[in-house]
Order: C-alpha cells, then structure tokens, then sequence
C-alpha cells in the first residue's frame, strides 16, 4: 500500500462493538460501570484530598499511595466515558488518532502502576528491615523521582510500540469487538503482518512484569523473613499489618491483568463476550477497590479522610449559618 492510501486509510475511525452479543443489554451494562466510575472519582479524590491536606500523611508510604489514585483516575477516565458513550447513546465512533492515544494511556500507565507497586515493596522493605535508615534512603523528593523514573519508563517503552501499530495499514473493516480499543483487537485488523509489534509487546510486557514481580516478591521475601525473627507475636502481626494493604493491591493488579491478558490471547471456549467483560472489569473495578482498601487496612488514611470529611461538613454548616 502506498504512502498516500495509507494515511487516507488511517484518517478513517474506528467502531466500537461494545460487548458483542449482548447489545440489547448495553443500557443496563453502562449502570454498574456509571456506578463503578463515580466511585473512582469519589474514592481516589478523597485519597488525594487528604494526603495533600494532612501533614502527618506527608511521607514517602502515602505519596505512593497517591500516585496510585492518580494513576486509577486516569485509568478510568481514558476509558469510561466513552465505554459508557457507547453503550447508552450508540457513540461507537472513535478516531484513528483517539484509539490509539486511548490505548496509549492504558498500556503507559499500566506500566507506571507496575514500577509504583514496585517502589512501594521497596518502601515497605526499608521501613521493615532498615527502620533506622527509612527517612535517610526514601527522603520525599527521592520518592517524587521515583515516580518520574516509572512515569518516563512506561512511556518511553509505549512510545515505540504505538509508533509501530499507527505505521500499519489498517483495512476497510475498522469493527473493534470491543469496548474499548484494546491492543490485541486493534492489531486484528491491520491489513500487514503485525509480527514486529507482536515481538516488541511480548517482550516489552516480560520484562517489565517479569523484572517488577520477580524484585516485589524478593523483597517480600526479605519482609516475611526479618519478620519471622522478631521476638513477639504482637510485634509480627504489627509488621506485616503494614504490607496487608500493599498485598492486596498487588494480587489485584497482577492476578487481573494476568487473567485479562491470557483471555484475550486464548479464548479457552469462552464466549467473545465473556472476554470482553473480563477486560473491561479490569480497567474499571480495581480503580474503585484500590481507595476501599486502603481506606479500610490503614488507620491513618481512615482517620485523615473522617477528619477532611468533618472540615467539610463543618464547613457546610458555617455556610448555611
């Protein structure tokens, strides 16, 4: 194909399916979704909100948890309202330009949540086993850096990979059985061999997840085991109290991507729209939980969100006065 036919091919949009098979259902789909992502907004706002307004929270463990929060809102937001445009007003369109920088926001900031959740193991390591050294080696503009480093890291091995899939020729059929432009769905449709974008995509996601899951469970490793030595019960259940939230964070994210992934490479006889539910639940329910559970495992976010929810309150009441 030319260079001209190319670029008039690729100026052309892309359809989003939904769910396929179940259309007749999309008004009642978009209802948990709607729900899922007003809670999101809600949760990691208020996370957000408290951190930035409590100093006691000002430290290395909840600067990461606030780039989490970031890192949901924008998750969701590159994905939900136009999941939700297209199952409540049929807006399947979505342009050329528009599915990919979607498709680069979720594949860039699943790498950025990947390199947090990493740094967060190591912030629980040093806190656990080098107490004495935690404010020394995790200083606060140490942890910001370290944010950019996941940041530049995610992008700057997404960039590459969105320059390969736009250089393809896509064909006339641009139907995405989808509900969003996911990679693997995209990549169907390209009228060239897509075999280099395959290489560069397998090996981009073994190594990142590969090398982040193998140091996260070292240093859990090296958690439960300093753990083990301590000289009261008390005092170990104390210990890995602290890494509960963390945990739960991380089976979350790996377990759902892991699972997400694997359906869309191999049905395993599943219906088409089993599959897509599967995704879509996974860029939009782990956003909500993430906030939930730190709300609930932490005490200091717990008490951090009631105190800024009874400022607003009290704040309310001094205006209707």
């Amino acid at each position: 194909m030319s260079t001209t036919n190319q670029s008039n091919t690729n100026s052309l949009c892309f359809l989003l399916m939904g769910i396929p098979g179940l259309e007749a259902l999309h008004t009642w789909i978009a209802i948990p979704f709607c729900f899922t992502y007003i809670m999101t907004l809600l949760g990691n706002s208020m996370v957000l909100l408290t951190v930035r307004l409590d100093n006691n929270l000002h430290q290395p463990m909840y600067y990461f948890i606030s780039m989490l929060s970031v890192i949901d809102l924008i998750f969701s937001t590159a994905v939900v309202p136009k999941m939700l445009g297209v199952f409540w007003l049929d807006s399947r369109e979505i342009g050329f330009e528009a599915c990919f920088i979607q498709m680069f926001f979720i594949h860039t900031f699943t790498a950025v949540e990947s390199g947090v959740l990493l740094a967060m193991s190591f912030d629980r390591y040093v806190a656990i086993c080098n107490p004495l050294r935690y404010n020394t080696i995790l200083t606060s503009s140490r942890t910001i850096k370290i944010g950019l480093m996941s940041l530049a890291r995610g992008a700057g091995v997404m960039i590459p990979l969105m320059c390969l899939l736009t250089s393809l020729p896509y064909c006339t059929n641009r139907v995405i059985p989808h509900s969003y432009c996911e990679h693997m769905a995209v990549v169907k449709l390209a009228c060239a061999n897509p075999s280099a974008s395959h290489l560069y995509s397998l090996i981009v996601a073994t190594l990142l997840v590969g090398t982040d899951s193998v140091f996260i469970t070292f240093s859990y490793g090296m958690i439960l085991r300093s753990v083990m030595r301590l000289p009261s019960q008390e005092a170990r259940l104390k210990a890995l109290s602290t890494c509960g939230s963390h945990i739960s964070i991380i089976l979350t994210f790996y377990i759902g991507g892991l699972l997400s992934m694997y359906l869309q490479m191999f049905s395993f006889g599943l219906a088409p729209h089993v599959q897509v539910l599967v995704a879509d639940f996974y860029l939009t329910v782990p956003p909500m939980l993430n906030p939930l559970i730190y709300g609930m495992k932490m005490k200091q976010i717990q008490e951090g969100i009631f105190k800024l929810l009874g400022c607003l309150a009290g704040l309310g009441i001094s205006q209707a006065g």
